[in-house]
């Protein structure tokens, strides 16, 4: 720390009474930085007590923002936990950072504390006054669009044209933000746009450089809680690409260093949304969405039939009845089953893989109805080439630039994929939900794990709670595909304005189906076990056996055998053997696992000659 910190230190906090190695002892758990005006800090993990010696610092929360004028203190004297708000540098700004655990052992230390603490507590108090107060009487700006001028927020980065929609689209409560990825698509096509115009010489440097720091720290996280318009709007999505656009260019005035809602520095429409229409960047976007988390739903299919294998391989020696019309059939390995189940999600990953292809043709440079109007002619190919270098994606212009604007077809065979792995996994959830029925009265075959107790009058009862979940993701996904359909059949002429419908359902779809999909993975598949005693005691007194000896006694001789079984409750087994159909050792080889659960080769003269 230099000498001039020293003295401003001095000053600020009344430390001129201090001896010097109390003073230097001071120094030692603190440091003083610089933030320049118009950038922005995160104040530390909650470890550092932070003091605004000097400057303003604009601290912006959950719908309020003030102006912390130094001397005073940034975040709370008593609680170390990390402050959640935003931070930004109104004048050049000095902060002092001061080690709290090395401030409490000073405190105690020193025998000068109480002017150094009684400072701190007056600069605490004086940020709790302004806090509240700017809590309590929240700040807007005025902003003006085609219907007029309206109060906005002055903490909102959202500006009147998200502020009309809010009010005009209070429908399903479910909100852009919670769709993290189109949000970041979102910024990732604006941030494309925005160096694409640049190259044309359409968008300055320095408007270009503020468009994309703060799309950048979109995509990074940071204010996906200005995304704040419902997901199903009228307007063909207008409402969420203004919101894009609104949040962008405060954000980058921001940068810029002017202050939110002072649009003659940095336009939403003029700047930001520059050569570009809501019909172009908006699906693109959420074409660029689903791209973004299609990898996760892949991983989340690999994980289910890693341990779907993991448990055929467990149970490959575990023999029982298999069913059909959930009545007795033929015998099956434990193992065999859940193979099955590993083939047919195995499947999934590969069709999930084909068709999401489809989304990488997209229409950016479209505009209003494919035409390109308002582009220059290099724009479209230009701005392509941007988005696939800021998102890693590869996407290329569709062919014809009119009929990819109005046509929705890839949605419809998307959530069409889904719906098809949603219903083979309610399925097979269907088929866990009655192997382990019981525990005493079902099948009781295998056992799920127990994640909660599932009765408020019964005691001991267990409910198989994860797949009932997932059998109820799989009915509102198979749902949200009638909706995609119909929405894709709506559109009419050069424009389908239901676009937004159909973003949110296969949106909420994928997202509903790697949730889904996870939680059955690790919650359920991975922690079942088997009642192998009881699968093979059901196979040896079912009358199912039968089928495997019918080449061997003839059909007439298993009929009849059966049907004395079952309506005097002998074991098939046992009658074989006291008719001498066949000998102890026959029957048991032709009843082996081996021989019941696959193909054999059957001999010439395999049916015995005492068959009628």
């Amino acid at each position: 720390m230099n000498t001039n910190n020293k003295k401003l230190l001095k000053t600020v906090l009344q430390c001129e009474g201090l001896e010097a190695q109390e003073l230097s002892a001071l120094v030692k758990i603190s440091a003083i930085t610089t933030v320049t005006k118009g950038e922005s800090t995160l104040l530390d993990d909650g470890a550092k007590l932070v003091v605004v010696l000097s400057g303003i610092l604009q601290q912006t929360g959950p719908g309020y923002q003030v102006e912390l004028a130094g001397p005073i203190l940034a975040n709370d004297l008593t609680l170390g936990e990390a402050c959640k708000d935003h931070f930004q540098a109104v004048t050049d700004v000095t902060l002092l950072q001061i080690d709290r655990s090395g401030l409490q052992r000073w405190l105690n230390s020193s025998a000068k504390c109480g002017a150094l603490a009684a400072v701190l507590m007056r600069l605490d108090t004086l940020r709790r006054e302004v806090t509240l107060q700017a809590q309590t009487h929240e700040v807007v700006r005025r902003e003006k669009d085609l219907l007029g001028i309206r109060d906005v927020p002055q903490a909102a980065l959202y500006g009147v044209q998200t502020l009309r929609a809010q009010e005009n689209f209070e429908i399903t409560g479910i909100k852009l933000m919670h769709f993290p990825q189109l949000v970041n698509a979102l910024a990732m096509v604006k941030k494309a746009a925005a160096r694409a115009n640049n190259k044309l010489g359409l968008l300055d440097d320095a408007k270009t450089a503020a468009i994309s720091q703060a799309c950048d720290e979109i995509v990074a996280g940071q204010w996906h809680d200005h995304f704040v318009v419902d997901v199903i709007q009228g307007g063909a999505g207008t409402s969420t690409n203004m919101n894009a656009n609104e949040v962008i260019a405060n954000r980058g005035l921001e940068i810029l260093g002017h202050a939110r809602g002072d649009y003659q520095h940095l336009h939403p429409n003029n700047h930001v949304n520059l050569s570009q229409s809501t019909n172009d960047a908006y699906p693109t976007a959420i074409r660029l969405g689903i791209l973004l988390s299609h990898q996760e739903y892949v991983n989340a299919l690999s994980g289910l039939c890693y341990q779907l294998k993991q448990k055929a391989v467990e149970f490959s020696d575990v023999v029982k009845m298999g069913r059909t019309q959930l009545q007795d059939a033929v015998p099956i390995t434990l193992g065999q089953e859940f193979d099955a189940w590993y083939s047919t999600v195995k499947e999934d990953i590969e069709e999930a893989k084909d068709v999401v292809e489809f989304f990488r043709e997209i229409n950016m440079g479209a505009t209003a109805i494919g035409t390109g109007i308002n582009t220059d002619p290099e724009y479209s190919s230009l701005v392509i080439e941007e988005l696939c270098h800021i998102s890693g994606k590869e996407m290329k212009r569709a062919h014809n630039l009119i009929e990819a604007t109005s046509d929705m077809g890839a949605f419809v065979t998307f959530s069409s994929v889904l719906k098809r792995n949603a219903v083979k996994l309610s399925k097979m959830c269907n088929d866990l939900r009655l192997l382990s029925s019981g525990p005493r009265a079902g099948l009781q075959e295998i056992n799920l794990p127990a994640m909660q107790p599932g009765s408020s009058i019964m005691p001991s009862k267990v409910n198989p709670v994860i797949p009932e979940m997932v059998n109820q993701v799989a009915f509102q996904v198979i749902g949200n595909d009638i909706a995609v359909t119909m929405a894709a059949e709506a559109g009419q002429l050069q424009l389908n304005v239901m676009e937004p419908v159909l973003a949110f359902n296969v949106m909420q779809s994928l997202r509903l189906q790697i949730r889904a999909v996870n939680t059955l993975a690790e919650k359920c598949i991975k922690g079942i076990t088997a009642n192998r005693e009881h699968c093979l005691n059901v196979v040896n007194n079912s009358i199912g056996i039968i089928t495997a000896l019918n080449p061997y006694i003839g059909y007439e001789n298993a009929t009849r055998i059966a049907k004395n079984a079952i309506e005097n409750n002998h074991s098939v087994r046992d009658l074989i053997l006291t008719e001498g159909l066949l000998s102890i050792e026959e029957l048991d080889d032709i009843l082996s696992v081996e021989n019941m659960t696959a193909p054999r080769r059957m001999r010439k003269n395999a049916v015995n000659s005492n068959a009628v």
